[in-house]
């Protein structure tokens, strides 16, 4: 592996770059037309177009992503996060075409890209799960019979959904009846593919997932867990490690559980193994992301591994270079995602050029983004701009140098989440670590605006 093709952009194309560029490995980035000044470009050996604007054009047009393979001489792929990283067509074509995968196998991909089947392959190494239908159902006379067993309020998931969408809520019969058939409809247009299972709704759930890293001869090790509790509408805005409600049996039998959910399923790679927890704290396996996450950044500042560098040293075959008892997790560390929205319009999009972009510096700040003073934020993409990590010994220091750091933070020309996340950091149910993933939604239909209380001093 000499030359890796970044199949992907933003602040993730960027991170790659970076990681691939420490190992003495060449880089290629593609760029859609609209991405033409982006900073991964710049950043890059080689940058090849793929395409116009509209990703379907470009960032998820796999035949273009392989002609710039074969027009830079690149061998290995790196996915990064969204678009294709958890395609397993993508990774089987990539594989047949004699180029590497810097991920899991394609046979792993689509084991647990199904939500079903990763919910069967979690039975099988004795994980907890979420009361739900033996796997797909197809007509609404055996969901209505499922559903009655399982109980109400009950969620009806896309077996293929993934980053909060392809989700419906059922909290009686009447509501199934409506739901079931438009879920089916839903997952068709959105994901290719109807088939949909049911689970039960844990009411009130903290999200907590566990970082695990795995090589091509079976070793494991966990890196432990993130909470990504704090979201709206099932995204996540607000990340941090250790969770705040996670003591140390109840974080070695999660870290347990998701490294025998990655052996079972013979993965290899970054994997991030995700539960709900419930007001008693009993864990229930949610799902397993097989690609690098978004909030990686909070692993690797708490523990110090390079999850990206790791990835591409087990994408080369190298063996897990660390061993568990050489992890520590001394401190605490939060992630803020930086949007192009407007918290005080129900989040609405505000892409546009940046006037002026000055990032917040000192100890214990890390900033990962693709913009710049005079960049121009397409509308074609998610509207995440960049993300601000903090660490602190304690969770209280890390949110006084999170607001140290938001509050260092000038973005000009567009309306961005900071406002949002001083808000919160003065919240008093985040500050006791007193919420749930509703709790934001709520807040909103309360009218919230997310105004902060006070300029930091």
């Amino acid at each position: 592996m000499k030359k890796v093709l970044v199949a992907n952009r933003g602040e993730i194309a960027v991170r790659i770059i970076r990681a691939c560029h420490d190992l003495g490995l060449q880089t290629v980035a593609v760029y859609s037309e609209a991405d033409s000044e982006a900073l991964h470009v710049l950043h890059a050996d080689e940058a090849i177009c793929i395409g116009e604007a509209p990703s379907t054009k470009s960032y998820l047009k796999i035949s273009n992503i392989l002609s710039a393979c074969e027009i830079t001489g690149a061998d290995a792929i790196h996915p990064g996060y969204g678009f294709l990283s958890e395609n397993s067509n993508f990774a089987s074509i990539c594989e047949s075409c004699g180029l590497t995968f810097v991920g899991p196998s394609a046979q792993t991909i689509a084991l647990l890209g199904d939500k079903s089947k990763a919910k069967e392959t979690a039975k099988k190494v004795k994980c907890p799960v979420i009361p739900g239908s033996d796997g797909v159902i197809f007509d609404l006379k055996t969901a209505l019979g499922e559903a009655k067993t399982i109980g109400y309020p009950l969620f009806i998931k896309a077996a293929h959904g993934g980053g909060g969408k392809g989700i419906r809520i059922a909290r009686d019969q009447e509501e199934f009846l409506r739901q079931f058939p438009a879920a089916r409809t839903e997952a068709e247009v959105s994901f290719g593919n109807p088939d949909v299972y049911l689970e039960k709704m844990i009411v009130n759930p903290r999200h907590v997932e566990v970082q695990v890293l795995g090589d091509k001869e079976g070793n494991y090790l966990y890196l432990g867990e993130r909470d990504c509790t704090i979201q709206r509408r099932r995204q996540k805005l607000i990340e941090e490690t250790p969770s705040p409600v996670v003591r140390a049996s109840l974080r070695k039998r999660l870290s347990e559980a998701a490294v025998a959910i990655a052996k079972e399923a013979g993965y290899f790679s970054a994997a991030t193994v995700e539960f709900l927890l419930d007001e008693e704290l009993n864990f229930y396996f949610m799902e397993v992301n097989t690609r690098i996450q978004v909030e990686h950044t909070v692993t690797e500042e708490l523990t110090g591994v390079d999850l990206v560098q790791e990835q591409l040293r087990i994408a080369r075959g190298e063996r897990l270079r660390i061993k568990q008892k050489e992890i520590s997790f001394d401190g605490h560390v939060m992630q803020f995602r930086i949007n192009a929205e407007n918290p005080a319009k129900n989040f609405s999009p505000s892409p546009g050029r940046l006037e002026y972009f000055i990032q917040p510096g000192g100890p214990h700040v890390r900033v990962d983004s693709a913009c710049y003073s005079g960049y121009q934020i397409p509308p074609h993409y998610d509207s995440m701009i960049a993300k601000l990590i903090v660490k602190g010994k304690s969770r209280e220091e890390a949110i006084q140098i999170g607001k140290r750091a938001l509050s260092e933070f000038h973005i000009g020309g567009i309306e961005t989440t900071i406002p949002f996340h001083l808000y919160m950091l003065e919240e008093e149910n985040f500050l006791k670590s007193s919420y749930f993933i509703t709790s934001i939604d709520q807040l909103i239909l309360e009218g919230c605006t997310f105004e902060p209380r006070a300029a930091f001093h």
